[in-house]
């Protein structure tokens, strides 16, 4: 058995934050408890969970502080009200059938223990160590969670340290705002009228970036931090480092030229999985987008089929959009494709 658990409870300064390891004394988690009672850390020494003195609770549990024990009252904090908070919460594991009994002697875990440097109720630290300790053992024993909600929540959730969203496009459709300005005293006005909105993307235009350089993105996140920015970099040789640029000064995505050769645009594509950012291949004044796309060994994440500002009274061909769309399903690759112009 080799189980995995983590829970945060609680309010600052006495939050708690669990991390814990459930498994086999003759397996790997045994192993590493033995390691860690048997070799000590300045600051970090690992202690038996103990209900009372002389009375550990079963199974056997490691605790490891996180943070560095750098006085005696916050390792009475430790020895104290965390200690006999995870053994309780083992026991009462117990009790409760949540840990089978009849596994108590074969099983063994290991409790990483936050507890913050200014943090000074007692009751507090047990109470949120208790019961943290005991979601995360329940979590653990439940393989919470499954792969199912891991990948629902993974773009709809927001750190709460972080303190800012990181948007995904998994939820179409969406609108982008381009930023074709020169002037950031404009931009930063049009930025502060936008609504707040998952579905809105903003765009740094070629005009802007080619004036204030990748950097500009920065400028941006200053006022709307949990913005998708895409930069309009119109890459057409370079793929690699004009991405990683890109990724550099902090954009979701980045734009390529479809006019670019195509092992520049693989480049471009392959750095861009790399960095983590989202590959768009602009097809402005390309003949034939279908061509330019199947000529590739791996799809971008966009296609933009792209009327320059300078032809918006010419006619363009939008009925390609649906062939690109049926390429995607016959490659079973997911790709959004926009119209600008």
């Amino acid at each position: 058995m080799f189980l995995i658990g983590e829970a945060l409870i609680g309010d600052e300064p006495e939050l708690a934050h669990i991390d814990l390891l459930i498994g086999d004394k003759d397996g790997p988690v045994g192993i590493a408890f033995a390691n860690g009672l048997a070799q000590l850390s300045a600051g970090h020494t690992p202690l038996l969970s103990v209900i009372r003195p002389n009375l550990p609770s079963k199974p056997a549990t490691l605790i490891v502080p996180k943070v560095t024990v750098k006085n005696m009252d916050q390792a009475a904090q430790i020895f104290g009200p965390a200690q006999t908070a995870v053994a309780k919460a083992v026991a009462d594991s117990v009790a409760e059938g949540v840990i089978p009994r009849g596994e108590v002697e074969n099983l063994v875990l290991i409790v990483s223990v936050f507890i913050h440097p200014q943090a000074r109720d007692y009751d507090a630290i047990y109470r949120y160590n208790y019961g943290a300790t005991k979601l995360a053992v329940k979590r653990a024993m439940e393989s919470f969670p499954d792969i199912d909600t891991v990948l629902y929540e993974k773009d709809r959730s927001t750190h709460p340290i972080m303190g800012f969203r990181v948007i995904r496009l998994w939820d179409p459709p969406y609108l982008q705002v381009a930023l074709d300005l020169v002037d950031l005293g404009v931009v930063r006005n049009v930025l502060s009228r936008l609504p707040d909105s998952d579905h809105l993307l903003i765009e740094v235009g070629t005009p802007l970036v080619k004036k204030f350089g990748a950097q500009v993105v920065k400028e941006i996140r200053n006022i709307r931090p949990s913005s998708f920015v895409v930069l309009d970099l119109k890459t057409l040789d370079t793929g690699n480092l004009e991405v990683r640029i890109a990724a550099d000064a902090t954009a979701d995505a980045v734009v390529i030229s479809g006019l670019a050769p195509r092992n520049t645009i693989e480049l471009a594509i392959k750095e861009s999985r790399k960095t983590g950012i989202y590959s768009v291949i602009d097809m402005l004044n390309v003949s034939d987008p279908l061509a330019v796309l199947q000529s590739l060994s791996s799809l971008p994440d966009v296609v933009e089929m792209h009327r320059a500002i300078d032809q918006e009274a010419e006619k363009h061909n939008w009925e390609v959009i649906a062939d690109i769309k049926k390429m995607a399903v016959d490659s079973d690759r997911k790709i959004l494709v926009a119209v600008a112009g």
